[in-house]
């Protein structure tokens, strides 16, 4: 059974903006009195929440699938539709929300931040907002655009400020257990702990966190053993516990050869960039299980060893609690020392300067295809008043044709080689297609042909006064030769009748 996880996918659904209403206030006397169609309301967002009370992502392992709450639809007599309801997921603090890319959307790492991770969709608006002067009574309302939709990925890093490392059965578990209230599974046999356990310790006036780090062996870089999924739980922490087992059984195994796999394991797992690598970060050395004689013997065997290499040791006992006070003070004194450093360091004022227009409203992408090029107009402008267009609906088909034309979408077809009755496509994938008609407003700006010509000009359809002479002759002629024609008959049929009356 499941009962820790620190990484998940989250399948979210924002709530869709609810739809403007068409609506006309009706008085005594005035059975149109002009537009009243109220406004659609707001889809709900989807906000993650860092929650100090929350340790683990199991919650949506179990229930990935997460949606807020739609907007309603406006209403006659100016009555707006009520805003969906928004849906808060509390996450623990550490959590890195990624992109299924991989990039980095935010890293929660302090109590109460929140992060709108799925906006919600803008409700329409209704003929009563879309009136202006020169359109006294809109026939139509914009519909509400849908809320966003798509995959999140979920990665819990611990937020601690010691991690204890080593092998497994080292006794990082029963380490934790014995310096704070922590209460970890504590087994003899190997990978007992399945998930990083923390517990706070009281040093002197310093109070830390520590996390035990399941067991990490030779080749966890690389993915062996149960290492690689947890060696991310070590990034934020400001010193390193190498837990070393001097009382193991293995054969080919002592503290020496473990603390070298684990820095060489160390020195290979990538830490995000701006964070100071693992190896360069304060580091200690304690020698477990000293209660046992004979490993006694190994610790006061290996330690000047170890501090040669410039390590300070500390020869502990989780069982009588031997040497558990010196630890505990020195790392409250790096974890202080830290903390102050923190403190003193200035922190940068980060000004982000957006001048008005610097974004791109659009651009035309063409594409080729088997019937000729086609023009995909992409942006947020065109892409969301296509969202919000009822395309039943005349009026309104009409009213987007012309926030297009005033956004300039016409002119920059033109410029990049558009033809009329050329294909259109606004929006990604499929999007919604046009056979591009554009609108005659300037001579200059429609003139496609070369200089000094004019296709409008030479496509014309108006006769010359010859061509009409000609066809009048024609006309003329074909009338003479049907009336001919007519005066033959007549007299065939005459002779006939004629000849019937002498054999009488």
């Amino acid at each position: 059974m499941v009962t820790f996880v620190d990484r998940v996918t989250l399948h979210l659904r924002a709530g869709k903006g609810g739809n403007g209403c068409v609506s006309v206030r009706r008085e005594k006397f005035k059975p149109l009195a002009g537009p009243d169609g109220g406004n659609g309301g707001h889809g709900g967002d989807i906000v993650l929440i860092a929650d100090p009370q929350v340790t683990t992502l199991l919650s949506y392992h179990h229930s990935p699938h997460r949606a807020a709450g739609n907007g309603g639809f406006g209403m006659g007599d100016n009555r707006s539709g009520a805003a969906g309801d928004s849906l808060e997921l509390p996450v623990p603090v550490g959590t890195v929300v990624k992109d299924p890319s991989g990039e980095t959307l935010v890293d929660m790492i302090d109590p109460g931040m929140r992060f709108v991770v799925a906006p919600g969709g803008l409700g329409g608006l209704g003929n009563a907002a879309l009136a202006n002067p020169k359109r006294k009574a809109p026939g139509f309302a914009l519909l509400g655009t849908p809320g966003w939709e798509g995959d999140v990925l979920l990665e819990l890093k611990t937020v601690a400020d010691v991690a204890l490392v080593g092998f497994p059965s080292a006794g990082k578990s029963s380490l934790i257990a014995a310096v704070s209230a922590a209460r970890p599974k504590i087994a003899d046999y190997p990978f007992t702990t399945l998930h990083p356990n923390l517990g706070v310790v009281q040093a002197g006036d310093t109070r830390f966190t520590v996390a035990d780090v399941p067991g990490l062996i030779e080749g966890a870089s690389e993915g062996k053993g149960l290492g690689l999924e947890f060696l991310r739980h070590v990034e934020r922490c400001t010193a390193l516990v190498h837990v070393l087992d001097c009382a193991t059984l293995d054969p080919g195994r002592d503290p020496l050869t473990d603390l070298d796999v684990i820095l060489a394991e160390l020195g290979a797992y990538p830490v995000p960039e701006g964070q100071v690598p693992l190896l360069e970060r304060p580091q200690l050395v304690a020698l477990n299980k000293v209660d046992v004689p004979e490993a006694k013997d190994l610790a006061d065997m290996v330690r000047p060893e170890l501090e040669e290499r410039g390590f300070r040791v500390f020869e502990i006992s989780t069982v009588s609690h031997e040497g558990l006070r010196p630890l505990t003070y020195a790392l409250g004194d790096i974890v202080a020392r830290h903390r102050a450093e923190q403190a003193a360091a200035p922190v940068p004022e980060r000004i982000v300067i957006r001048p008005k227009g610097s974004e791109r409203a659009f651009w035309v992408r063409v594409e080729g295809g088997t019937y000729g090029n086609i023009y995909r107009i992409l942006g947020e402008k065109p892409v969301r008043w296509v969202q919000q267009t009822d395309f039943q609906n005349e009026e309104a088909v009409g009213y987007l044709a012309d926030r297009l034309e005033k956004l300039g979408v016409e002119d920059e077809l033109f410029r990049a080689g558009a033809t009329p009755g050329a294909t259109v496509v606004i929006g990604e994938g499929d999007g919604v297609v046009f056979d591009w008609d554009p609108s005659l407003t300037s001579v200059a700006e429609l003139a496609t042909a070369p200089r000094g010509t004019d296709p409008r000009l030479l496509q014309s359809s108006r006769r010359t006064t010859s061509e009409r002479r000609e066809k009048y002759h024609d006309m003329m002629d074909a009338k003479a030769e049907a009336r001919a024609q007519l005066e033959a008959e007549r007299l065939a049929t005459r002779a006939d009748v004629d000849g019937d009356g002498d054999d009488e």
